[in-house]
This record gives structure tokens, sequence and C-alpha cells, in this order.
């Protein structure tokens, strides 16, 4: 059998001994402080409660035809017809919004709506050990909150999204940018551009996946529970997305801190795996 040392001098052995650090919790000290669930339950709740209620106003604002905020629900989540047909019943219709919405009523909406980003500033915040951010920049959740309504508006009403075949890629994309520079932003400019990239395509990344799963698991979750619990069992199921929402959005962040610390290790073992590669030829 090989000895110990041959095996760690071997062209991966550097790569193998980083990867069996992480496993073995050298880096994973953040995931049990982060409390990732609990952040999650509080993107969850926050979200419903707060921004929710604004986004209902702003798709019925420009639905046209469509369902308003239950077809941004719907097309986000990827359910079937018949789970649709339940998330439909969950919310009024866009004439109805219209007619009940003043103007107070959508500045106390707006209010509200900023404490989100509070709480999606304060999750990034303990993904990387930060203080809390300084409340002259509160701005930023301004700013924050309009390009995130910015960017559910556009890709739920822009025909592009439905017909073109390069959506998939563009979507990628846009996400991709869209969280890289959320953290940025709401960060407060203190991790830099480079360090937080790789947590903007871990979000995506697993948003993906989140959609994929949706449409195996919540979509017949929701017309299941709509028959058994009513309404209230598909708002059960729709609670529980968002609560995963959350956990992407999050984990997404905290699995990018862990490849950026990472990285400089995994490039020095390929790099000198690489080495000693060339020099036995």
């Amino acid at each position: 059998m090989p000895s110990r040392t041959a095996g760690r001098w071997s062209p991966f052995g550097r790569i193998l001994s980083v990867i069996r650090r992480v496993r073995a919790g050298h880096r994973w000290g953040q995931v049990r402080d982060l409390e990732l669930w609990r952040l999650s339950l509080g993107f969850a709740a926050l979200g419903f409660l707060t921004l929710v209620p604004l986004l209902i106003v702003v798709s019925a604002a420009g639905a046209g035809s469509g369902k308003g905020f239950a077809q941004w629900v719907g097309d986000g989540i990827g359910v079937s017809e018949a789970a649709r047909t339940e998330i439909e019943r969950l919310f009024a219709l866009p004439g109805q919004v219209r007619r009940t919405t003043t103007a107070f009523g959508l500045a106390l909406l707006a209010v509200f709506g900023l404490s989100f980003g509070t709480l999606v500033q304060s999750g990034y915040e303990k993904v990387w050990d930060l203080p809390p951010g300084r409340l002259r920049a509160r701005w930023r959740h301004v700013v924050w909150l309009a390009v995130l309504i910015g960017v559910l508006y556009v890709f739920a009403v822009s025909p592009f999204w439905h017909e073109s075949p390069a959506a998939g890629v563009v979507s990628l994309l846009c996400g991709t940018l869209f969280f890289w520079w959320s953290q940025r932003l709401l960060l407060v400019g203190r991790v830099a551009w480079t360090t937080l990239l790789p947590g903007a395509v871990s979000t995506v990344l697993g948003l993906l996946g989140l959609r994929i799963f949706s449409r195996l698991v919540f979509s017949p979750l929701i017309a299941s529970s709509a028959i058994t619990y009513g309404p209230f069992g598909a708002f059960l199921v729709i609670q529980t997305w968002l609560v995963a929402v959350g956990v992407v959005v999050f984990g997404g962040a905290l699995t990018g801190r862990l490849v950026s610390a990472e990285l400089p290790r995994l490039n020095h073992a390929l790099g000198h795996a690489l080495r000693r590669a060339k020099r036995r030829e």
C-alpha cells in the first residue's frame, strides 16, 4: 500500500487534503453561527407580510389581461395549471387591487417593505461576520427594494422571458448580476467584488435547483393541500416555498464565502499538482 506521505504528495493529494479539511469542519463554524434556519423563517414571514403586499400592488398596476401577483407566483414556482388555479384563489384580481389601493396605503407598503431589505442586509452581514451598517446608509434599502421590484416586474411582464430560447441563459446572467450587486450594496462596499462573485453564482444555481424541485414537489403539493385544507393549504405551501428561497439566498452567500476562503488553497494545490506532473513528464 502507498504510504500516507506519498498519497499526500501525489498530483491531487493537496487538493484532496483541502477538501477533507472542509468536510471535517475546518470552515463550517460559520454555518452553525449563522442560524440559517431562523434567518430563512424570518425571510419568509417578513417577505409575506411586507414585500408580497407591495408586489401585489405593483403587479396589478401593469398586469394587463394577466392574473396579477398570482401569475407572478405561479411563474416563479413553475406550477401546473391545477396548482396555478389554487394560487389565483389566494390573491385578489388586478382590478380589485387597483380599486381598493390608496396613495396612503401604497406609501405605508413601501415603508414597511424597506424592513425586508433590512433583514436581507442583516443576513448578509452575519454571513461575513460584519457589524451592522451605519444608519445613514439606509438609503441603500430604498435603492435595493426599487431594483428588486423592477427586476421582478420585467421578468413577469416581458414576453422575452416566456418566448425566447435564450431566456434561460439571460435569466441566469441577470440573476447573478443582481445578487452580486445586492451583496455589494447591502454590505456597504465592505467586501470586494471578486470575493462576492461565488456567492452570487451559488445563489442563482440554488434558485435554479429550487425551481426544478418546486415543479416536482411544490406544484402537486399545492393542489393536494388545497383539496385537503382549502385555500389555507395552498398558503402554507407558498410560505414553505418562501422559506426555501430564504435558505437559498443566505445559504448561497455563505457557500460563496466558504468557496472564496478555500479558493486560494485550491489554486495553490492545483498549480503545485500541475507543476509536479510536468516535471514527471
